[in-house]
């Protein structure tokens, strides 16, 4: 990774940044999605994509239509951030409110995915970043399908983590005020499942999806 720059110093609150490889992996690992933001022929586009992480590359994979995917196709520069929402401060006053957060910026460049046992490896990838388990419990994609899909690889030069995890901070002549204040944390938290309309009489829930969690 290259060292920091300007890409990745901050302008306000440094004592946020967190550049070890242990929190950023840790906050790529926990996301499911991401934005990435690129520009073509002066014009800014922002993707939002699911992703899979291996070291230091990001996989990315989508139709060979996408106009998107064409474009990174070609190995352009892009920016990526992932952000985890973990609750909102509410302070005595509107001006101190604020959210709780830990994100995630990288740049990089990206590259066309051609050889097939990276392709297949980003696939399985893919799958086991949103649902651990689930590559070897259903169908795996065939050739044909492999055919109809386009993998990205980000590789990420240069990344930053940015977090805000403390609790409220009044200004000291608003803390007799008579307005409640804390945090609302708002964890990512699997619903009851939903079962297909057509499922299969006697198919069991795998284990994997019966106590589903991202978290620390």
């Amino acid at each position: 990774m290259k060292a920091k720059t300007s890409l990745t110093q901050p302008s306000r609150y440094p004592k946020r940044m967190d550049y070890s490889e242990e929190t950023i992996n840790a906050i790529l690992d926990e996301g499911l999605f991401c934005h990435v933001s690129f520009t073509n022929d002066g014009q800014p586009f922002l993707l939002p994509t699911g992703y899979a992480r291996i070291g230091k590359i990001l996989y990315l994979h989508g139709s060979v239509g996408s106009h998107f995917f064409m474009q990174m196709a070609k190995g352009i520069p892009v920016c990526v951030a992932v952000t985890l929402l973990d609750a909102l401060v509410l302070a005595r006053s509107v001006f101190n409110h604020s959210v709780n957060y830990r994100s995630v910026i990288g740049f990089g460049k990206t590259r066309l995915v051609e050889n097939e046992e990276e392709k297949w490896l980003a696939a399985k990838s893919f799958t086991e970043h949103m649902i651990p388990g689930r590559w070897d419990d259903a169908r795996q994609p065939t050739a044909s399908e492999m055919k109809k899909t386009m993998f990205i690889a980000v590789e990420l030069e240069e990344m930053s983590a940015k977090l805000r995890t403390h609790g409220v901070g009044d200004d000291p002549e608003d803390l007799d005020l008579d307005v409640w204040a804390g945090l609302l944390p708002l964890p990512v938290k699997a619903q009851p499942l939903q079962v297909a309309e057509d499922l299969k009489a006697g198919v069991p829930v795998p284990e994997y999806l019966q106590n589903y969690w991202r978290g620390k």
